[in-house]
């Protein structure tokens, strides 16, 4: 850590985070030039850097990677988890080596400044996701300049100056702006994505910031997809005449996007149709039975989060990213929970007694991280029949 009032980097360094609280952490710059400012995070994920810089959730975020190697296998145009990068910056342990993997069409570095995004390497990650685990996740200005001339004190004010997430509605900025279908399907090695598919049960998406991974296992159980905007209405999504509606994940705080999301779901949910919430789409739904969501401390993100389901006692190793959660306590009585962090005891997900409704606050789709929970798309289609 570093004096604030110092706006000239030490001998070599070319990157620099300042927290909102004044720590200055030097290091080395990667990926674009210039400077972001957002929410730094830590995601424990040992795989999957390329899907989680992807990922629409992590939107007015900063990625804090707690396994050093990242950026050793390259990047490649097919572990993408949305057209463009949504995370602001990553920071990383070691220097970004050459690429070590035979999927690899594009150097991590090359690929983080074609997509004008901001890494610093030498940070002594596991210090800094102790110090997120103590005071929280922190606002911060992440920044790289390759004479290394920064001017630290402006960037603490503007790190200090950001709203934060809190009161955040995020998902109409990653959301599409037209609607369209998705036919492609589960990746194999050796043969890429399954060809394009039709399904005979028709799913309406709403994307609050989806993941192209649920939309693939979406398809692989059979669903004819078409996707709409976060702020589409209940008449707009009716005139598909769906079968069954997804509440995608997303950023930001659900209770913002909620002020024009809870309606529609609520419509939704007098016709008693199938509906099943991932992630954002959990919390809106909670909001939507009459819960209430809360900012996390440090939130969950990583690829190795134990979640017990409490119907027969299992425990699925699950993929997380979110810093916000339903108050359990305040779900309702029609509204059973099904699943449990085992790490803090939080809602992992709840299904509701007198419909065919239910969602879940990790990721069973995985990308990157396990495949236990992908049950969870078959329940989903066998609830909408043949």
């Amino acid at each position: 850590m570093a004096d604030p009032k110092s706006s000239r980097a030490p001998s070599g360094a070319t990157g620099v985070l300042v927290l909102a609280s004044g720590e200055v952490v030097w290091g080395s710059g990667f990926g674009a030039e210039g400077q972001a400012v957002g929410e730094v995070c830590f995601n424990t994920a040992m795989t999957g850097y390329q899907e989680v810089m992807t990922d629409p959730s992590y939107a007015g975020q900063i990625i804090n990677f707690t396994f050093p190697h990242i950026g050793n296998v390259g990047t490649n145009p097919e572990d993408v988890e949305a057209l463009n990068p949504h995370a602001l910056g990553a920071i990383v342990r070691q220097d970004v080596t050459d690429p070590s993997n035979f999927r690899s069409t594009q150097h991590f570095d090359a690929w983080m400044k074609a997509n004008g995004r901001i890494g610093i390497s030498g940070i002594d990650t596991r210090a800094l996701t102790r110090l997120i685990r103590v005071a929280g996740a922190p606002n911060a200005v992440i920044a790289h300049s390759a004479d290394g001339a920064f001017d630290v004190p402006a960037m603490l004010a503007r790190a200090k100056a950001w709203a934060g997430l809190e009161g955040m509605d995020l998902a109409k900025d990653v959301t599409t702006l037209q609607t369209y279908g998705w036919d492609q399907g589960l990746w194999k090695l050796g043969g890429g994505y399954a060809a394009p598919a039709k399904g005979s049960k028709k799913v309406v998406a709403i994307d609050y910031g989806i993941k192209h991974n649920i939309l693939r296992n979406l398809v692989d159980v059979g669903c004819d997809v078409t996707i709409v905007s976060a702020t589409a209405t209940f008449e707009e999504i009716m005139a598909h005449a769906p079968d069954g509606l997804f509440l995608s994940n997303g950023p930001g705080d659900p209770a913002a996007t909620g002020e024009y999301a809870v309606p529609v779901i609520k419509q939704w949910l007098e016709t008693k149709k199938p509906l099943f919430g991932i992630c954002l789409g959990h919390q809106m739904l909670g909001l939507a039975v009459g819960a209430k969501t809360e900012k996390m401390h440090q939130g969950h993100r990583g690829a190795n989060h134990p979640v017990k389901r409490l119907s027969d006692g299992a425990v699925e190793i699950t993929s997380m990213n979110h810093g916000f959660a339903v108050d359990a306590a305040t779900l309702p009585a029609n509204a059973k929970a099904t699943h449990i962090s085992l790490f803090d005891g939080s809602n992992c997900g709840f299904e509701l007694a007198d419909q065919p409704a239910f969602s879940v606050q990790y990721h069973p789709e995985a990308s990157p991280g396990p495949q236990d929970s992908h049950y969870l798309f078959e329940k989903f289609a066998g609830m909408m029949g043949d």
